[in-house]
């Protein structure tokens, strides 16, 4: 049984966590961590202890997120962040993963995570860093800090912005920790699932599997041909169906379309509300 300590950094009404526009960072890193863990219950043996308040209405103090990590003997910790540079939009950019000075364990987490989020968001990698904080220090098990992108960056904000590729992210951290763990699908999805080794590509992978490359992005909600060694590729429909949002459209009418509920769109997602944007790709079935 793998125990993954897996918290949003800060909360909602965390003061400064901002972008220049006013989005609260909680908001994004809760994006990311609602999705790794939908993806994560998709695997055999993953049990996730959630560090921070789901709500966002509390800021849970770094102490408490620590000592709930050890007390329940995590077996690794994440805590997932958006950076910030100067509070004012500049073109600054890029993802970056830390862990505590000196810990061997927390270097081999980041360099297993770590690639799969800068693939998933698209941005520059900044690298693999060491730094003394509280969440990496104070962490009795192998743990990492992740700065998906820049909340003050016009280049980052364009990614964090959208749904699809925060959950996307979600999706990247997840099967990430399921190759650190080396954790299985649950039973029904083993023959429909293919996990990328290195040197794979999309074109390989679909002549492999006897489909195009388009269907077997639409399968996974790909919106780039960059895939990673140890993500996990669905192979085989069973079933999955994406929508694309178009202008004046609202989650009821999609759900109605599909004969299917807002709420099975939002889960099958990670949709905190009801906001959807046009180009935005859904699955809904």
């Amino acid at each position: 049984m793998a125990k993954i300590a897996l918290g949003a950094g800060h909360g909602y009404n965390t003061p400064g966590k901002r972008s220049p526009a006013g989005e609260r960072e909680w908001s994004f890193n809760n994006k990311v961590v609602t999705a790794a863990i939908k993806y994560l219950n998709e695997y055999e043996n993953a049990t996730i202890i959630r560090l921070d308040d789901p709500t966002g209405n509390t800021d849970v103090s770094l102490t408490a997120r620590t000592n709930k990590a050890n007390s329940q003997g995590a077996d690794i910790l994440v805590s997932y962040h958006h950076n910030a540079n100067t509070g004012q939009w500049g073109t600054w950019t890029g993802t970056e993963t830390y862990h505590y000075p000196g810990s061997s364990s927390g270097l081999a987490l980041a360099r297993k995570i770590h690639p799969a989020i800068v693939g998933a968001m698209g941005l520059r990698d900044r690298g693999i860093k060491s730094e003394n904080f509280h969440m990496v220090r104070e962490s009795r098990m192998p743990a990492i800090l992740i700065e998906g992108g820049f909340m003050d960056s016009t280049i980052d904000i364009v990614k964090m912005r959208n749904s699809t590729v925060m959950d996307l992210t979600g999706k990247a951290l997840a099967d990430a920790i399921a190759s650190h763990f080396g954790l299985k699908k649950k039973s029904g999805g083993g023959g429909n699932t293919y996990t990328v080794k290195k040197g794979d590509t999309l074109w390989s992978i679909a002549q492999a599997h006897n489909m195009t490359v388009q269907q077997l992005k639409d399968l996974n909600g790909l919106t780039n041909d960059t895939i990673y060694p140890g993500q996990v590729l669905n192979v085989s429909g069973g079933g999955a169906v994406y929508h694309t949002v178009t202008s004046g459209e609202t989650l009821w009418g999609i759900a109605q379309q599909y004969n299917t509920t807002v709420t099975a769109i939002k889960s099958l997602n990670g949709l905190p509300g009801d906001i959807i944007q046009p180009g935005q790709k859904l699955r809904v079935k």
